[in-house]
């Protein structure tokens, strides 16, 4: 079981502007491409900064013609492919950003990856959502026999029942279930299966 990469859900080729580029040509850009905001990079790909709708709104008034580096947001605070999403996301909400430039090994811009694509995991099919649990979860992780739990899911919501062979593993099926990529809410409703006679 693992999470979704930054790589899986990245726009990739991202669009970037140069320090250089003025103030209409970024608006024209954002616009053409239907995106919020553009990562700033120097020659050789490596990003300067971050330059988003608000930051145009902001700063329209600056003297003279306004270009990348008067408007952006820098340092530019970045992701690797590699990165689980759930790590992208917890860096949007610590720095306050709503996307993050997408670097490779030598620090070069190679996509983009924004809220709205980490959003996307949360219309997973429920069909897949519950072959990951039953298969991912249940099977792999805990050897936990699938005809012993059923897995309900409806637009991301899990419903758990059934038995499970020790108390322990009560809280661990819950977590690892909540921690399914997709997964919106988890209903429990396991019971812990009686110990048999002869083994007490």
């Amino acid at each position: 079981m693992r999470h979704r990469r930054v790589a899986d859900l990245m726009t990739p080729t991202a669009v970037t502007v140069r320090p250089a580029t003025a103030f209409k040509e970024i608006a024209r850009l954002l616009q053409e491409f239907d995106i919020t905001a553009v990562p700033v990079v120097d020659g050789t790909r490596h990003p300067v900064g971050v330059v988003s709708e608000a930051d145009l709104l902001r700063r329209r008034t600056v003297g003279g013609t306004p270009t990348a580096e008067d408007l952006m947001t820098s340092p530019a605070v970045t992701a690797r492919p590699e990165w689980s999403v759930v790590r992208a996301a917890r860096v949007m909400q610590r720095h306050g950003v709503k996307r993050l430039p997408v670097v490779d090994a030598g620090g070069r811009v190679i996509g983009v990856i924004s809220r709205s694509d980490l959003i996307r995991l949360f219309l997973r099919p429920d069909r897949a959502i519950s072959e990951e649990i039953v298969e991912d979860v249940l099977t792999r992780s805990l050897g936990i026999a699938p005809s012993s739990i059923t897995v309900d899911v409806e637009d991301g919501s899990v419903t758990l029942s059934g038995t499970v062979p020790r108390p322990e593993l009560l809280p661990v099926v819950v977590r690892l279930c909540q921690s399914v990529d997709g997964v919106v809410d988890v209903d429990n409703r396991l019971t812990c299966a009686p110990v048999a006679a002869d083994s007490v």
